[in-house]
């Protein structure tokens, strides 16, 4: 599957899922301070750069500071529009909280349309599926339904299950549940879940099914 890597302006975190060759490597505006201090070179960086210094080399798509769409969004709808399965998006966490929220809101978009996103933490990874996810935690998961309530879900191998029920959105019904050393697997009827799970430095073996 394609990968594409997006490095936003926020905290940075340890290093999961690592570019490796062939894969497409984006800058968000500040994020270019990200991969400097990881010795990343971007395939792309996109910005207003209202808070950086727009680099004078290499391919740049310049946006206007007044727009509906943040960097991050951008950068994602270009990953999907180029067909990248997985985005992985690293430093939108942290700073304002706002923007933390966009991007886990970000996460929803890429599902809807079909592919897989990622976005970390320090101690945290997030996704969202509208189907089925199988991970190998060895801490902390919780999952949590977007946009009201997701029916028909089941958590098995951890240390709460769950059979054909109901998480709501007003509900924190599937936080803080554990592992017990087994593999997890979360999935919905219907509905969008938004799965995070504890990891301090390795990503957790994944499967997904849309």
């Amino acid at each position: 599957m394609s990968r594409a890597f997006i490095f936003g302006a926020g905290e940075s975190v340890p290093m999961r899922a690592v570019p490796e060759p062939g894969d497409f490597v984006i800058a968000a505006d500040g994020g270019m301070r990200y991969l400097n201090t990881l010795g990343i070179k971007p395939d792309l960086v996109i910005g207003d750069f209202d808070s950086s210094e727009e680099p004078d080399r290499g391919e740049i798509i310049k946006l206007p500071v007044e727009k509906d769409d943040t960097d991050s969004v951008f950068a994602v709808r270009y990953c999907l529009e180029h067909g990248f399965g997985e985005i992985h998006i690293y430093g939108g966490t942290g700073g304002r909280f706002d923007h933390t929220i966009a991007n886990i809101q970000i996460l929803s978009y890429i599902a809807e349309h079909g592919s897989c996103g990622y976005l970390y933490s320090p101690e945290m990874v997030m996704t969202v599926i509208r189907g089925e996810l199988s991970i190998k935690p060895t801490g902390i998961f919780s999952v949590f339904s977007l946009g009201g309530t997701s029916h028909g879900v089941s958590i098995t191998g951890g240390f709460y299950e769950m059979h054909d029920g109901e998480i709501s959105s007003s509900f924190p019904i599937g936080v803080s549940n554990h592992s017990v050393g087994k593999p997890i697997t979360v999935s919905a009827g219907d509905g969008t879940l938004l799965v995070m799970w504890a990891d301090h430095g390795k990503a957790a073996e994944t499967f997904r099914e849309y």
